[in-house]
């Protein structure tokens, strides 16, 4: 029994270089490159446009890792080719962001503002003031940037004002029942 993620194949678009030296990957494209080094006991090939990733044995993590490099390989060629964004609303009467530098400044209700700097890799869009778009070639990395993003002011569940996701629902809440 093999990891069925793991023995799919990740097709490489046009345009993208990968090279498999023993257990260092690496993927170059027109976003940036990047490079994994493959857990032990996996193999990976790359023939004919596809890298392919073998198991050598059949043990329980030895077929976790299986499909987790398979997805982080497939993340890494999707992410040197096309990128990942991440779109953040900002909602609240006030509440808005501004550019500062490459970094970002909030002003989200407190007494104080809070600016972000991007970390290497990553890029912030301001579409207007109440809008973020985050952009990356790690999807982990765009994924943790827009959390800690959201983390500075969560969305609460009676007005629905803070920071959320652009496709993310946010349940609410009846407010107090008047007479």
């Amino acid at each position: 029994m093999a990891s069925h993620i793991g023995k799919l194949p990740i097709a490489v678009p046009a345009g993208v270089e990968v090279a498999i030296k023993g257990q260092e990957f690496t993927a170059k494209g027109s976003k940036g490159t990047d490079s994994y080094t493959i857990p032990e006991g996996i193999t990976g090939k790359f023939e004919d446009g596809t890298i392919t990733l073998e198991a050598s044995d059949d043990l329980r993590p030895t077929r976790a890792n299986h499909g987790l490099s398979r997805s982080i390989i497939a993340s890494m060629v999707q992410g040197v080719h096309e990128g990942f964004t991440k779109h953040l609303m900002i909602i609240g009467t006030g509440y808005r962001v501004v550019a500062k530098g490459k970094g970002l400044e909030f002003f989200l209700g407190y007494s104080h503002t809070i600016t972000v700097d991007p970390p290497e890799g990553i890029t912030f869009e301001l579409p207007n003031a109440n809008e973020v778009i985050v952009h990356g070639t790690d999807k982990q990395a765009v994924g943790q940037v827009a959390a800690n993003i959201r983390k500075l002011r969560a969305p609460e569940p009676y007005k629905g004002k803070g920071i959320k996701y652009d496709n993310e629902h946010i349940i609410r809440k009846a407010g107090k029942a008047g007479k």
